[in-house]
């Protein structure tokens, strides 16, 4: 393999919560070609780097910088929580951005701070929430939370979380026609006491469970505040065994702000080389 080909190019493995991402800094514009062909190539777990999705931070004119985040399965989401908190600390620790920060996303201007490696991101508004969406799934009637916390997801509370058929419902709600074309992620929660709760959430684009969702936890914490009275600050257990940290200003169905707090984690660096995209390798000579 010659220098040119072993050169590569640069990435970060960043974790947030459970939810890991490959972070590239495109500042320079360099990384504009990247489409969802490619993303979808690299997120292959065993087969390349493996990842539930990838984030490029790229200039911005208005705000520290913007960014493009692309699901494990190349398609294009408006907002993710815990993304949103690993692009804050990237850039952080990168020099791209002080803190607090101010970054732009397809959902609308995400703020964040960033504390060690602590990170507090304040989220868009809550907007079209609905307290009982009824649906069919196998002949048994589900009765959903719905809310679009950057993006769309609904919330079931379930006795027990671990043992509820998260994947096999949860696909099934998230395609449900109720739901389209967008499609929504799906989240089931349990109460564990007045303030807090455990998740499991199955995201939209990755198409299986993760184990932590940012603007999954925020839904859920909403959601428990108008049918549980449930007050701020909210602690999420994830399915990672990590805790998140919910929290808003405004009164019960007008969250806002609202915030979302957890620990990232830098994990590795590497580069990408050619056989890590068999077929598409040319991107990277």
């Amino acid at each position: 393999m010659t220098e040119k080909k072993m050169n590569g190019i640069p990435f970060t493995k960043m974790s947030g919560s459970g939810n890991d991402f490959i972070m590239m800094d495109g500042m320079d514009g360099s990384l504009s070609w990247v489409d969802s062909p490619w993303v979808k190539g690299i997120c292959r777990r065993a087969l390349s780097v493996g990842a539930d999705g990838v984030i490029i931070l790229e200039k911005d004119d208005t705000y520290d910088f913007a960014w493009r985040f692309f699901n494990s399965d190349g398609s294009i989401a408006e907002m993710c929580g815990n993304g949103g908190r690993c692009a804050a600390r990237f850039a952080y620790e990168k020099g791209i951005a002080g803190s607090p920060m101010t970054f732009a996303t397809l959902a609308g201007p995400i703020r964040a701070e960033v504390y060690g490696k602590r990170v507090k991101v304040e989220l868009t508004p809550p907007r079209l929430y609905q307290e009982a969406v009824s649906v069919e799934v196998d002949g048994q009637v589900y009765t959903l939370f719905y809310i679009n916390t950057g993006v769309p997801h609904v919330v079931l509370e379930v006795e027990d979380v671990k043992e509820f058929p998260l994947v096999e419902v949860g696909r099934k709600i998230r395609y449900h026609e109720k739901f389209s074309p967008a499609g929504t992620n799906v989240n089931a929660v349990q109460v564990l006491d007045d303030h807090t709760l455990k998740v499991r959430t199955y995201e939209r684009g990755v198409e299986d469970e993760t184990l932590a969702c940012g603007t999954g936890s925020v839904a859920s914490a909403l959601m428990a505040s108008m049918k549980k009275d449930m007050r701020p600050p909210v602690m999420i257990h994830a399915a990672s065994g990590e805790v998140l940290t919910v929290s808003w200003e405004g009164d019960v169905g007008n969250w806002v702000p609202v915030y979302f707090e957890g620990e990232v984690r830098f994990i590795y660096e590497g580069r990408l080389l050619p056989e890590a995209l068999p077929g598409i390798a040319e991107k990277i000579l």
